[in-house]
């Protein structure tokens, strides 16, 4: 298993080679309650940092999932759109997003590993 990449909006990021699996956080599935609605980018989409990437609909809120890499969509799991459920299951697995081609890998570096995380989670808390 690659080492897992978090963002500061509580985003994972998952690479193996030049291809990043992205999701959101056991803390952001918590913080939005159960999904009902979940609207996956198209195959072939490109994104910069920043750009919205997803969006998801709770029993609370409605909110985006922004692209923490630069690259293109090549792969969705279009399981989520029949069962967003699998979010809030297992956020951190099989409730992954999407999959980038990473256009600039040297984006990681900007990114916070698991315990630089954790540490920004209880700041925030």
């Amino acid at each position: 298993m690659s080492d897992v990449k978090y963002s500061q909006e509580h985003e994972w990021i998952s690479v193996d080679g030049d291809v990043a699996t992205i999701g959101i956080t056991q803390h952001a599935a918590e913080q939005l309650g159960d999904l009902v609605f979940v609207e996956l980018p198209a195959i072939g989409k490109t994104v910069a940092p920043g750009d919205e990437a997803a969006v998801v609909e709770s029993v609370k809120a409605a909110s985006e999932v922004y692209a923490p890499l630069s690259g293109e969509v090549v792969e969705v799991n279009s399981v989520l759109e029949g069962e967003p459920g699998k979010v809030n299951e297992a956020p951190e697995g099989e409730g992954w997003f999407l999959k980038l081609k990473l256009s600039s890998p040297s984006e990681l570096d900007g990114l916070m590993d698991a315990a630089a995380y954790k540490a920004f989670v209880d700041e925030q808390e």
